[in-house]
C-alpha cells in the first residue's frame, strides 16, 4: 500500500527547481556548466528594501501577523493598484501570500470542485496544470506556438470552453514565452469570456514592470473592466525588486473569494513572515527608479540572445517582448541532431541533457516542462559574459 495519497499521483516536481539543482550539483563537482534554468534576476535586492527589514527587526515586528497580511502592506497593495493599475480594492478584498506560486495555490483550492476545467494556454507556468490536479480539476490546455506570438486567439479560447470550464490563468508577461497581449488582444479574448459568466480569471501579473520593448503594461480588467467581479489579479515583489527569496506574493479580487482564499491559507501557512512584508511595503511604497537599470539590462541582454539564438541552424527565436526569458523553437535542430546521432532521442529533454553533457556545458530546461515539446526555455537573468559564453557554447554542441 503506497503511503502516498492519490491526488498526487499525477503531480511532479517542479521542473525549472530541478534544472538548477541539477546545475548547481554538477558546478559543486568541479563541472564547467553556466546555468540558464533560474527564473529570478541576478541583481541583489535594492538597499533600502534590505534596510526596512532590518528596522522591523530592530523593533521587534517579529511576531505574527494576521493571516492575510499586515493592514500597512494592504494599504501599500492597495495604492499600487490605484497608481499602477487604475484598480480600486479594499482591504478585504486583499490577500498577501508566500509568493506568487502561493497565491494561485491558494485559488485554485479556494475555488475549484472536483471536476472543474481550468483553462491553461500553452506555452505554460509549470506549476498551473499541477495546481488544478491537486484541486481534483481538469487542466485544459490551449497551445499557441511561435506561429502565432505564443499568444491564443479569441476562436481557440472559445473552442476550449465547455459547461465545465471554471478558471482561467492569464500570464502576460509571460514566463516561459515572454509573450505580451496588448490591449486590443485583451479586449479580443474578453469579449469571449464576457459570454461565460461562471469562468473566473486569474490575470498573472508577476512580470508586470519588466517590460523589454518599450510598450505600456495592460492587463485584462484594464481592457475589460466589466469583468471585475470575477477576476483575481495576481503580483508579487519577486522580480520587480529582486526579492524572490522574501516570498512575499499579494492578489485583488472579489471579497467573497479572497475570504475563502484567507481561509485556506489560515490553517497551511498562517501569515507571511512579517519582517518580509515589511519590506515589501517599502518596496511598495519606495522610490521605483531601481527597477529601471534591471530591465534596461534584460532588453539588452533580451536582445542579444535572441540574435545569437537564431544564428544557430535549426532555431528560431522571438524577441522577447518581457521578462527575462527567451522561448526558442529547437524542432529543426533537434531532428537534425537526432538523426546525425548526436541525442538519445528526438526530444527537447535529450538536446537538454546533451548541453549539459558537453565539457564547456549549458543547463536550459526544456519546453515540454511548459507544454511545448521541442522548444526551450531560457534565462538571461545572468551576466552579459555568462550569455555570450553559454550561446557559443550552445553554437559549437547544435552546429
Amino acid at each position: 500500500m503506497s503511503l502516498v495519497a492519490q491526488r498526487l499521483a499525477a503531480i511532479k516536481p517542479s521542473p525549472t527547481l530541478a534544472v538548477s539543482a541539477k546545475a548547481a550539483q554538477l558546478k559543486g563537482e568541479g563541472k564547467d556548466i553556466i546555468g540558464l534554468g533560474a527564473g529570478e534576476p541576478d541583481f541583489d535586492t535594492p538597499q533600502f528594501i534590505k534596510d526596512a527589514a532590518v528596522e522591523a527587526m530592530k523593533k521587534g515586528l517579529t511576531k505574527y501577523t494576521p493571516a492575510g497580511g499586515t493592514p500597512s502592506l494592504k494599504k501599500a497593495i492597495i495604492a499600487k493598484f490605484k497608481r499602477d493599475n487604475g484598480l480600486d480594492y479594499t482591504p478585504k478584498q486583499v490577500l498577501v501570500s508566500c509568493g506568487g506560486k502561493h497565491t494561485s495555490f491558494n485559488l485554485c483550492l479556494a475555488l475549484l470542485n472536483p471536476g472543474d476545467e481550468v483553462l491553461i494556454p500553452a506555452p505554460y507556468w509549470v506549476s498551473y496544470p499541477d495546481m488544478a490536479a491537486v484541486a481534483e480539476a481538469k487542466p485544459v490546455f490551449i497551445n499557441a506556438g511561435i506561429e502565432q506570438g505564443f499568444k491564443i486567439t479569441p476562436a481557440q479560447l472559445e473552442a476550449a470552453i465547455t459547461p465545465k470550464s471554471r478558471l482561467i490563468f492569464i500570464n502576460s508577461p509571460s514566463n516561459p514565452s515572454a509573450a505580451v497581449y496588448t490591449l486590443e488582444e485583451l479586449k479580443a479574448l474578453g469579449s469571449v469570456l464576457r459570454k461565460h459568466p461562471r469562468i473566473v480569471i486569474a490575470s498573472d501579473d508577476m512580470y508586470e514592470q519588466i517590460l523589454l520593448d518599450g510598450s505600456k503594461f495592460v492587463n485584462i480588467l484594464n481592457a475589460c473592466p466589466d469583468l471585475y467581479d470575477r477576476t483575481v489579479v495576481e503580483n508579487g515583489v519577486s522580480k520587480a525588486y529582486s526579492m524572490t527569496g522574501w516570498r512575499i506574493g499579494y492578489c485583488g479580487g472579489p471579497a467573497e473569494l479572497i475570504e475563502a482564499m484567507e481561509n485556506m491559507q489560515s490553517h497551511s501557512t498562517s501569515n507571511p513572515t512579517s519582517i518580509a512584508q515589511y519590506a515589501a511595503e517599502a518596496a511598495l511604497n519606495g522610490d521605483q527608479s531601481c527597477i529601471v537599470p534591471m530591465v534596461k539590462a534584460f532588453a539588452e541582454r533580451g536582445t542579444f540572445v535572441a540574435r545569437a539564438l537564431n544564428a544557430i541552424p535549426g532555431v528560431k527565436c522571438l524577441q522577447p517582448a518581457g521578462a527575462f526569458y527567451v522561448f526558442p523553437d529547437c524542432r529543426e535542430a533537434i531532428k537534425r541532431m537526432a538523426a546525425a546521432g548526436k541525442l538519445k532521442a528526438a526530444t527537447d529533454i535529450a538536446l537538454c541533457d546533451y548541453l549539459m553533457e558537453q565539457e564547456q556545458a549549458v543547463a536550459a530546461v526544456p519546453g515540454s516542462a511548459f507544454g511545448m515539446e521541442g522548444y526551450l526555455r531560457i534565462s538571461f537573468a545572468t551576466s552579459m559574459e555568462n550569455l555570450k559564453k553559454a550561446t557559443e557554447r550552445m553554437a559549437k554542441a547544435m552546429g
